[in-house]
């Protein structure tokens, strides 16, 4: 569990004791149930990360765009709810070349504008496999989420799949990978960030999806 869900925990816990030793357990009772759902919101479950030339989802959730890039990649949006594991991890091992925060809006982060309009933090990554161009990364804020968490940076050397920071509450993240990437999930598909694959390096790809 990341160390925010036990702070939250065991606050709401606190309060809710004092509340229902001065008042009654039923007025204590709300903040019992956010304590329970603050902790199970910042859970951190170990994930068996695959091997191979494959990129790895950032994150737990529904794949709600796939867009064409200019130089032949795609953008890939994950929407993850309240529900979903907020821990963001790498899609492929290399080296952190660039990380840069922008400030914006917070629109419905399932939303298309969201990837330009929203508050956020990008994360450039040079492959180890020389066989890949460079993979960006976008942390995106979303209506509730308002605090984008970023553990790593310039410079940082990172395995695939190893954990980069976390959103609290409901957000986004896209991935941009380049047209030597052969994408392995669709629209509508949901993920399970570190143990997902998203795409397999490959150097005839063309972009399209392969579900074999």
């Amino acid at each position: 569990m990341v160390k925010d869900g036990i702070y939250y925990g065991v606050g709401f816990t606190i309060a809710g004791l004092l509340i229902s030793l001065v008042f009654d357990l039923l007025w204590a009772a709300p903040l019992f149930v956010l304590a329970v759902f603050c902790m199970n919101f910042f859970r951190d479950p170990d994930r068996e990360i695959p091997a191979g030339p494959v990129a790895v989802s950032p994150a737990d959730g529904k794949v709600v765009h796939i867009r064409p890039l200019p130089n032949g990649g795609k953008r890939i949006s994950i929407f993850l709810n309240i529900f979903n594991v907020h821990v963001n991890r790498i899609p492929v091992a290399g080296v952190i070349r660039s990380i840069e925060y922008r400030p914006g809006t917070f629109v419905m982060a399932h939303r298309e504008a969201a990837s330009e309009e929203n508050e956020q933090n990008t994360l450039v990554v040079d492959p180890d496999d020389a066989r890949g161009g460079e993979v960006v990364v976008k942390q995106i804020a979303g209506l509730i989420a308002r605090r984008i968490v970023c553990y790593k940076k310039a410079g940082d050397r990172v395995a695939k799949g190893e954990r980069i920071g976390m959103m609290k509450f409901s957000s986004r993240m896209d991935v941009f990978l380049g047209p030597e990437w052969r994408l392995l999930i669709a629209e509508g598909d949901h993920v399970a960030g570190g143990s997902s694959i998203l795409a397999r390096l490959d150097e005839d790809a063309s972009g399209g999806v392969d579900h074999a």
